[in-house]
């Protein structure tokens, strides 16, 4: 069964994934017939099995890729193995990207397939000026880059950025379909990415695995597999909630469950809760039994027992025919998303009427209700991925600190607390009220940068997260590199020590603010979603290394003594002031095409020069709090360098004082002669 299960488990999850493709096509009709300039069959048909195969490739192509980053050693032939296999599963993805291009050109202009110069001239003109089109370009290239990459790149911190690579082949894709329609157009395309990055990452890495199989020795496939299934919860949590909340935006109530989409969407429910079910059944207990039957064999073989494979049968075979289960599902879950790709959602996709304000007419969104000071509070609108950020954020610190305890060192209870408190505001920020108005008034916007760049950061840097890494997390001893290591060589390399030095840090949180406010990096974040995204990461860690020059307790390359890290938070504070007083004084609108044509009965001026006073007047608060932190570190530093000195006196009689006054005394009498 390991044998086969290489070819065998492929073969499954294809063959049912294109079966569920064509009954979910046959049941929501999504294949058939389109009254007004029908492509054809091969247009119907083609496009959704295209975009199965495109989702495939991404799996393949993201999971070996994170597969090999996370929990292969690079001296091995295994890691060679899965680059290999990211190398053509990227490759698939690319020629799947292509024709699904080609075939979304065909249902969207209904022209019929040929090769002459006329099609040619317009499939060109599709895919470079039309948006669909040119997503389609874009994932195709991206593509086609990693599949070179993956091919000539063998070095471990190197294939992160292709990693990172490999993903972005994905956003294209998150940008359109259902969500590109839908009311809530940023939470549509927040819970797509979501969606589509981490099932490819948990279909992925169970079929790079099977396909490792040769390579991986009864020793080696607990110990890959163990890893494999932290990342497999992981995205198990983020496609449960990332399609819940899809599911949610495009149904919209219970009733519409009974609709061919939603019933489609209960069939991928049902298979999600299956691979579950599988999960926990083989992490739990299979992959215990395997680790318990390849200890034995090892030590028969060296003695001239039975060999190492067929010890291994009675806890292996059972754990590959479940691989083999869940595969089959996962194609049932990939063959279901797919036909749900081309079926009418029972929420039309329709941005609304005509009649409707300047602002919804900017934004895309229904106006939120009138922005009373209680609204802040009471408002929500969700952003997933902070949500997620922040809920594993607070359960890995909590399970690094209980691991703590557990062997006996401590830590103390106010960073766990200070963590914590960072982690909620954060989340507040970006899903609460804030979030609700920014778009709409600059006053909500510069509130919500205020908090991120100074107040969640002075609540998170006190956490001191990577110490608590280097402690908790188990060290790794085969040449691969986990969370403990990932984040020590992060904190250790030469961009690390160049952006996390005082000057460095002071200079883009400061400077950042006036090149964001006054360059298209501003219209950026309020245009596109990926540019709020950007806005809030941005924003975050710039905060984050400054308080961390200031005040931090995790290792950094460079300090300053303590007198110089006050003058460069009055200087930095003072700097800051002064873009406050220059928004506040401002005669001018940053974003007069857009704060200033709102419409919503509020003067855009006035509400920006609040935004000045917000600048300037939070900013305050932390500063202090800041320059109260600092002097206190610095008392606490020179009275343990007393008690150092005294304990030195102790240990030495004084010597170095009694030499001191012999010296003077010996000055003295030679003056005195």
């Amino acid at each position: 069964m390991p044998r086969s299960v290489r070819v065998l488990g492929p073969a499954v999850l294809l063959a049912v994934a294109l079966l569920a493709t064509f009954a979910g096509l046959a049941y929501g009709g999504g294949a058939a017939p389109l009254p007004i300039q029908d492509p054809g069959p091969v247009a119907r048909f083609g496009l959704p099995i295209s975009k199965l195969v495109v989702n495939l490739g991404a799996a393949g192509m993201i999971g070996a890729l994170v597969l090999a980053v996370w929990a292969l050693t690079p001296k091995r032939r295994e890691f060679d193995v899965a680059l290999d296999v990211a190398a053509a599963s990227a490759a698939v993805l690319t020629v799947a990207s292509a024709a699904t291009g080609i075939f979304t050109f065909l249902v969207v202009t209904g022209e019929p397939l040929d090769f002459s110069d006329a099609f040619g001239q317009k499939l060109g003109q599709f895919v470079t000026t039309i948006e669909l089109g040119q997503a389609w370009l874009t994932t195709t290239l991206l593509a086609a880059a990693t599949t070179v990459l993956c091919f000539a790149v063998r070095n471990h911190t190197m294939l992160v950025f292709v990693t990172v690579l490999a993903v972005a082949a994905l956003v294209p894709m998150a940008q359109q379909g259902h969500a590109a329609g839908a009311a809530g157009h940023s939470a549509a395309i927040t819970a797509l990415g979501l969606h589509l990055v981490f099932a490819a990452m948990w279909l992925g890495g169970l079929l790079t695995i099977v396909l490792l199989r040769a390579e991986l020795g009864a020793d080696r496939l607990p110990v890959v597999l163990a890893r494999y299934s932290t990342v497999a919860l992981v995205c198990f949590i983020v496609v449960a909630l990332s399609g819940y909340a899809s599911a949610a935006l495009r149904i919209g109530t219970w009733e519409q469950l009974g609709t061919p989409y939603g019933v489609l969407v209960l069939a991928k429910v049902a298979a999600l809760i299956a691979l579950g079910f599988f999960g926990a059944v083989q992490r739990r207990f299979l992959i215990g039994r395997i680790s318990r039957a390849g200890a034995p064999e090892t030590r028969a073989a060296s003695s001239g027992g039975r060999s190492a494979t067929a010890s291994a049968t009675g806890g292996g075979r059972d754990f590959w025919v479940l691989v083999v289960a869940e595969l089959a599902f996962m194609g049932i879950a990939s063959g279901v998303a797919a036909a749900l790709a081309r079926t009418a959602t029972p929420v039309s996709e329709e941005t609304g009427s005509l009649a409707r304000t300047p602002a919804e007419i900017l934004t895309g969104e229904p106006l939120p209700p009138w922005p009373d000071w209680y609204r802040y509070f009471t408002e929500w609108d969700v952003d997933l991925i902070w949500v997620l950020a922040c809920g594993l954020g607070i359960f890995f610190y909590l399970a690094g600190v209980m691991r703590l305890r557990k062997r006996g060192d401590r830590w103390p209870a106010y960073r766990t607390v200070l963590w914590i408190a960072g982690l909620l505001l954060l989340a507040y920020v970006t899903n609460g009220g804030v979030n609700v108005y920014e778009q709409y008034l600059f006053s909500a916007h510069m509130a919500a940068h205020m908090v991120l760049t100074m107040a969640v950061p002075v609540l998170l840097v006190p956490g001191a997260p990577v110490t608590l890494a280097a402690r908790a997390i188990r060290p790794r001893k085969d040449g691969s590199r986990g969370g403990r290591e990932w984040i020590l060589l992060a904190v250790h390399s030469r961009f690390a020590a160049v952006i996390a030095n005082p000057i460095v840090a002071a200079v883009l949180f400061a400077g950042s603010l006036w090149v964001f406010y006054y360059s298209p990096l501003f219209r950026w974040t309020m245009l596109d979603h990926i540019g709020h995204e950007w806005m809030i990461v941005h924003f975050l860690i710039t905060g984050y290394l400054f308080v961390q020059s200031l005040v931090g307790i995790d290792p950094v390359p460079y300090r300053l003594p303590y007198a110089f890290r006050l003058v460069l938070l009055l200087g930095t504070m003072a700097f800051h002031a002064f873009f406050g007083l220059a928004i506040m004084s401002g005669t001018g609108l940053l974003l007069a095409d857009w704060y200033g044509a709102m419409g919503w009965g509020t003067d855009a001026l006035v509400d920006q020069q609040l935004g000045g006073g917000i600048a300037w007047s939070i900013g305050e608060i932390p500063t202090v709090a800041l320059a109260i932190t600092v002097a206190v570190q610095w008392a606490r530093s020179d009275e343990k360098e007393s008690k150092r000195r005294d304990r030195h006196a102790d240990r030495t009689g004084d010597a170095e004082l009694e030499a001191y006054n012999e010296r003077l005394a010996a000055i003295a009498d030679r003056d005195g002669r």
